[in-house]
């Protein structure tokens, strides 16, 4: 039985890039009396409607969008906690009007953590509008300002993170600012509550972490995995004819201007790392200096092409593994597995039928709480994918193991990270290269202790 504070409804539409996520979510706003609150972070920013994919406004069918195009260039992505306040406002608002709010974005921790109570916070989330400027200033230093100040306060979750993983980063610091506790002890607090075989021992409001909002239902617009990254390589390519380089231009004589003014910009952060313009610098640099040939300039051309749509296809594979793990387990934790839907829109002639009209059909059973049809039995590709991949380890320190490879360069942070690590392609050619190279090397010049321990561990095992 689904715990759900309310009645009041919520559908969510979650999924990777590429797999009409908007599109099913105008046609739910149009045929229910909805709008629409945007879930992606990039789309957060105002302008660049390429680079972002935003939905056009003429295919918008005149449906209110929040939260979409409504940050600076130069501001910081939003936080989690920044992102929920504000769609819990929306959310609001859109009820106050008599209408049904509808979520739908690819940012999946922003989704995860709106449709759930948020225990890491351990306080009610208010529904007032949280800017930017509103939380404390240190959350916008640099990730290693970050890290060294989560180290003095929570050190065994500054052990946990990757030095780069800022997202994770600041979100475990801003638990600590707004709560005044330890995310590893909160953490633990979960992991001891879920084992403990006697519920009724759990810490006061530690229930509320498993618990939906409200009644919800999600709906995940997948695909099969070869038929979407074909998808997503001609999105790109359509992308590039509609004016994507226009943009790149637009945002670099953005950045050139900030810097002519003396301002510095962090660029390994916010709308900085939109995958569609960091690809391009180099043919745009190329460009602009004039001293390419054509013949070079194309090269550099199709390389960013090339770049970008892997880059594109590597984020589906991370969005959807997001929700095979997280969201998959959150849900299930919850017992609400079945109002979690999948759609199978791998057949692009017939996307409407298996799309939206199933989609539809779904949303009206919900709505009137009738009963809903078993999510698995909707297509063989929602029986495969429902069945979450693994289980959530990251709320698990039981399982962490910080592991540092000196010959890659590369930090794990769990056991299976790191075993993943060392059996891949990309370790095992840096270890053949690193013996190649202690062979020949006459200097004999000993290696790292750890990157030896890794040497003697590899040769073994081959």
């Amino acid at each position: 039985m689904v715990n759900t504070t309310g009645r009041t409804p919520l559908v969510a539409v979650v999924g990777a890039t590429g797999t009409g996520k908007s599109e099913l979510a105008v046609n739910i706003a149009r045929k229910y009396n909805g709008e629409i609150i945007n879930g992606d972070a990039m789309q957060l920013y105002e302008g660049l409607p390429i680079i972002t994919n935003k939905m056009p406004e003429d295919e918008r069918s005149g449906i209110p969008h929040h939260l979409l195009g409504c940050i600076g260039l130069n501001e910081e992505t939003w936080t989690v906690g920044n992102f929920v306040s504000n769609a819990l406002a929306k959310i609001s608002e859109i009820r106050a009007r008599g209408r049904l709010p509808i979520l739908v974005g690819g940012t999946h921790y922003y989704t995860q953590s709106l449709l759930f109570h948020d225990a890491l916070a351990n306080k009610p989330q208010t529904e007032e509008p949280v800017k930017n400027a509103d939380r404390p200033a240190i959350l916008e230093e640099p990730t290693e300002v970050l890290l060294e100040k989560l180290r003095e306060v929570d050190s065994v979750m500054a052990d946990r993170w990757h030095p780069n993983d800022r997202r994770k980063i600041q979100r475990s610091l801003e638990i600590w600012l707004q709560t005044g506790r330890k995310a590893s002890d909160i953490y633990e607090e979960q992991r001891t509550r879920r084992e403990a075989p006697d519920q009724d021992t759990t810490p006061e409001g530690a229930e509320e972490a498993s618990r939906l909002r409200m009644r919800t239902l999600v709906l995940w617009v997948g695909a099969q995995s070869d038929v979407l990254s074909k998808r997503l390589d001609a999105r790109v390519d359509k992308m590039v004819t509609q004016g994507l380089l226009n943009e790149v231009n637009t945002l670099s004589d953005f950045y050139d201007g900030r810097i002519a003014d003396g301002e510095s910009i962090d660029t390994t952060r916010g709308i900085w790392v939109a995958i569609g313009y960091k690809e391009f610098l180099d043919y745009q640099a190329a460009l602009r200096k004039g001293d390419s040939s054509p013949a070079q300039l194309n090269k550099l051309l199709a390389l960013a092409i090339e770049k970008t749509k892997a880059g594109t296809r590597q984020y589906a594979k991370r969005q959807i593994r997001w929700i095979r793990i997280k969201l998959n387990n959150a849900i299930d934790t919850a017992g609400a597995k079945g109002s979690f839907f999948m759609l199978d829109g791998s057949d692009l002639p017939n996307w409407e039928q298996d799309v939206s009209e199933i989609g539809l059909k779904l949303v009206d059973a919900f709505l009137k709480e009738e009963t809903l049809p078993d999510p698995s039995s909707l297509s063989p590709l929602a029986a495969e994918m429902l069945t979450a991949s693994k289980p959530d380890t990251s709320a698990r320190a039981d399982l962490w193991s910080r592991k540092h490879c000196e010959v890659c360069n590369t930090t794990s942070v769990t056991e299976s990270d790191w075993a993943v690590h060392i059996n891949s392609k990309r370790h095992k050619k840096a270890m053949s290269s690193q013996r190649k190279r202690a062979l020949n090397s006459t200097a004999q010049q000993p290696m790292p202790p750890a990157a030896q321990d890794i040497f003697e561990e590899q040769a073994k095992e081959d």
